[in-house]
């Protein structure tokens, strides 16, 4: 039977421009592109370019918990150097009365 006794299997009232290889529907020219030599339908093309998931036994999962213990880590030194900076100060700075002391010199 040939291609233009096809309608595109989205939009019914069009006749067929082409046919996907990979699920094998009849598309117009405005649903399907070329991709890497080959035209696709967009179901397909997004189902080709969405990264796999991880494979079983790999360590993807642990990614966002290393970064998240990892900002966690980050912080806890800011603090810890803005402790130590506090305690470093003179106590008369944590008293208010630095300015005093530095007047009268």
């Amino acid at each position: 039977m040939a291609l233009t006794a096809h309608r595109c299997l989205n939009h019914a009232e069009r006749e067929a421009a082409a046919r996907c290889p990979q699920c094998r529907q009849f598309f117009c020219r405005e649903c399907v592109t070329e991709h890497e030599g080959r035209v696709l339908c967009a179901g397909c093309l997004t189902r080709l370019t969405v990264p796999a998931a991880a494979a079983p036994g790999s360590f993807g999962w642990l990614v966002s918990p290393v970064w998240a213990v990892g900002g966690l880590f980050v912080a806890w030194l800011c603090f810890y150097a803005l402790g130590s900076v506090l305690l470093a100060l003179p106590s008369e700075w944590h008293e208010g009365t630095l300015w005093q002391r530095l007047q009268s010199e």
